[in-house]
C-alpha cells in the first residue's frame, strides 16, 4: 500500500495474468464500531501484481482495509476469500527534524544525530553519500541502517559528505531530512603532484575526488576516470581504523594548468589626496584554470605619456590593497590581473582621479587659529578679574624678637645728660598771641613751670657743691638780657607770622611742637 495524494494505492499478488474483479472493504480505524464501506472496482495487472487505487480519502487518517477478488476470465467466477484487516496508516508528509553535532578528531570526525520521535512512523532510515562511493568500513549491504531509536551516531572521513534521515509506515516514506557536512576547511591546501594520476592507491585506501567548478555548490564527487583539464579538484585518501573512516590525505589537483579566463570581479576604488584604496573579489574557480600565484597591479600617469608604469604583486589570497604615494589632483589608470604558472589572465581597469588639497581647509585652519587667540585672550582676562576679586588675605610677616644684647655692661650704665638751655620767650607787648595759639601757651607755661623748677634744683646743687654765686646770674641781669634779646627778635618774630617753633627738652625727650600763627 502507498498513498498518492488522498488516494490509497493497493497491491496484491496476482492469481492469474489477466485482471480481476476487486470487492475492497474499508473504515476509519478510529472509528470501529462505524460500518465497513463497499468499494468493487476491476484490477489492472501487470505479470506479477494486481494494482487498485481508492480515491478521496483522507491522507493523515488510518484507515482498517480488507480485499477479495475473482477471475474476470472464468465462465462461472467465484470470489476469493478475505484478507487479513490490514492497518493502513497515515502518510508521512513532513521531514523529520534533526539535529547534528560533530566532534572533529584527528583525521576523522564523530557525528551524532538525534531528531523527534515522528507520529505514524514505524522506523527511521538512515543513508550517507560515503556509502555510496564505496568509502565506508561498513559492508554496502548494511545500508541503508533501519532503526527504531531517535538517536544515531556514526564516523565520517574529512570530505564533504550527505547524511539523509526519514520515517518509514507501511504505507511509504517521509521526505528525507538532509544534513550536508562540508569538508574540513584547511588553512594552506597543499598542491598535488602532477603525476597523481599514474600512481596507484595504496592497498586497503580509498581514494575520492570532488569537482570544483563553484565554490558556492556543493562539489560533486567524480571517478578518476572522469578528470579534465584546466578544471580544480579535491583529492582525498581515506583508510578503514579501527572501523571508522581516517583522512590520510588532502590536496588540489590540476590535470593541467592554463591562464585565466577572466579578470578579476567588481574591481573598485575609493580615491583620497595622496592615497586610493582598492578592493575586489577573486576570480571564480571555473575561469581561474590553473592555481593562481599573485594578482599584478599597475598603475600609470594619464597626464603624461613618458610616466613610468609602476606594477606591485599582490599574494593571490589578499582583496584589498592601499596605493600610495599618489600625486594630488592626478588621474591615474589602474589594472590588475590574476597571474597562474602559466600566465597573466585578462586585466580589470579603473580610473581614479586624487583629491586636490582643498584651500579651504588653509582658510579654516587659520579662522580657527585666531578664534584660539581671542578665547585665549578673554579667559586670561577673565581669570585676572577672578583673582582680583577674590584676592587671598596676606598673612602678616611677623618677624622673630631678638632681643638687643649690649656689647659692654658700661653701656648700660651710662647716665642721662641734661645740658642747659635758654628759652626765648616773645613779649607779650610786641604781638599778642591768637586765639588759635592758647594751646601752645598752656603748653609753654607748664614748660616753665618745669624749668622752674630745674632752675631751683641746679641752684641747689651748686650750692651743695660750693660753686660760687658769681657764676649765677642775678634776677636783675637776667631780666635785662632777656628784654634786650627781646627787642633784638622783634623784627625776626614779624618775619614768622605763620609759624612758632618751640624746642621742648625733658628728661632726654625732644617734642617738635608747631603751632599755626594767624
Amino acid at each position: 500500500m502507498s498513498w498518492l495524494q488522498n488516494n490509497l494505492s493497493l497491491n496484491w499478488t496476482a492469481s492469474e495474468k489477466h485482471p480481476a474483479a476487486a470487492e475492497i472493504l474499508l473504515r476509519r480505524d478510529a472509528h470501529r464500531t462505524d460500518s465497513w464501506k463497499h468499494i468493487t472496482t476491476n484490477t489492472t495487472s501487470d505479470t506479477s501484481m494486481h494494482h487498485v487505487l481508492v480515491e478521496n480519502l483522507l491522507k493523515d487518517t488510518v484507515y482498517r482495509v480488507k480485499i477479495r477478488h475473482r477471475s474476470t476470465k472464468a465462465l462461472n467466477p467465484l470470489w476469493s476469500d478475505w484478507s487479513p484487516v490490514v492497518i493502513v496508516p497515515a502518510e508521512l508528509e513532513q521531514k523529520p527534524e534533526v539535529t547534528m553535532n560533530i566532534t572533529l578528531s584527528n583525521g576523522t570526525r564523530k557525528v551524532a544525530l538525534t531528531w523527534k520521535k515522528m507520529p505514524h512512523a514505524a522506523t527511521y532510515s538512515l543513508n550517507d553519500t560515503q556509502s555510496s562511493n564505496g568509502c565506508t568500513c561498513k559492508k554496502i549491504r548494511d545500508y541503508p541502517i533501519n532503526t527504531t531509536e531517535t538517536t544515531y551516531t556514526t564516523f565520517v572521513s574529512y570530505s564533504a559528505v550527505k547524511i539523509f534521515v526519514n520515517g518509514r509506515n507501511a504505507a511509504g516514506s517521509s521526505p528525507p531530512a538532509i544534513l550536508q557536512i562540508p569538508a574540513v576547511p584547511a588553512a594552506e591546501l597543499k598542491i598535488c603532484d602532477n603525476t597523481l594520476l599514474n600512481i596507484k592507491p595504496k592497498k586497503k585506501t580509498c581514494p575520492e575526488w570532488f569537482e570544483l567548478q563553484d565554490e558556492d555548490l556543493w562539489p560533486r564527487s567524480v571517478s578518476d576516470t572522469d578528470i579534465k583539464d584546466y578544471v580544480r579538484y579535491l583529492y582525498f585518501e581515506h583508510k578503514c581504523i579501527d572501523g571508522k573512516p581516517w583522512t590520510l590525505k588532502m590536496c588540489l589537483f590540476y590535470q593541467k594548468e592554463g591562464a585565466p579566463l577572466r579578470e578579476p570581479q567588481d574591481f573598485i576604488a575609493f580615491s583620497e589626496t595622496h592615497t586610493s584604496n582598492l578592493s575586489w573579489k577573486a576570480i571564480p574557480s571555473a575561469d581561474q584554470r590553473g592555481f593562481l600565484t599573485h594578482y599584478s597591479l599597475c598603475s600609470v600617469k594619464v597626464s603624461s605619456q613618458d610616466e613610468r608604469k609602476e606594477c606591485h604583486n599582490i599574494s593571490a589570497s589578499v582583496m584589498k590593497y592601499r596605493l600610495g604615494n599618489l600625486t594630488q589632483g592626478t588621474k591615474y589608470n589602474v589594472s590588475l590581473v590574476g597571474v597562474t604558472r602559466v600566465g597573466e589572465g585578462p586585466e580589470a581597469t579603473v580610473t581614479i582621479n586624487t583629491l586636490p588639497e582643498k584651500p579651504v581647509n588653509v582658510l579654516w585652519s587659520l579662522c580657527l587659529l585666531i578664534l584660539f587667540v581671542i578665547l585665549t585672550t578673554m579667559c586670561t582676562c577673565i581669570l585676572k578679574r577672578i583673582k582680583d576679586i577674590f584676592s587671598a588675605v596676606p598673612t602678616p610677616v611677623i618677624p622673630d624678637f631678638i632681643p638687643y644684647q649690649p656689647e659692654s655692661q658700661d653701656f648700660l650704665e651710662r647716665k642721662e645728660e641734661v645740658d642747659e638751655l635758654t628759652l626765648l620767650q616773645l613779649h607779650p607787648e610786641v604781638k599778642s598771641v591768637p586765639e588759635d595759639a592758647e594751646e601752645s601757651a598752656v603748653l609753654a607755661g607748664e614748660w616753665e613751670e618745669d624749668t622752674d623748677e630745674d632752675e631751683d634744683n641746679e641752684r641747689w646743687d651748686s650750692r651743695m657743691l660750693g660753686g660760687s654765686s658769681d657764676e649765677c646770674l642775678s634776677p636783675g641781669s637776667t631780666e635785662e638780657a632777656l628784654r634786650s634779646s627781646r627787642e633784638g627778635e622783634i623784627t625776626d618774630v614779624e618775619q614768622l607770622d605763620n609759624e612758632i617753633a618751640m624746642l621742648i627738652y625733658k628728661k632726654g625727650l625732644v617734642f617738635n611742637v608747631k603751632t599755626d600763627s594767624l
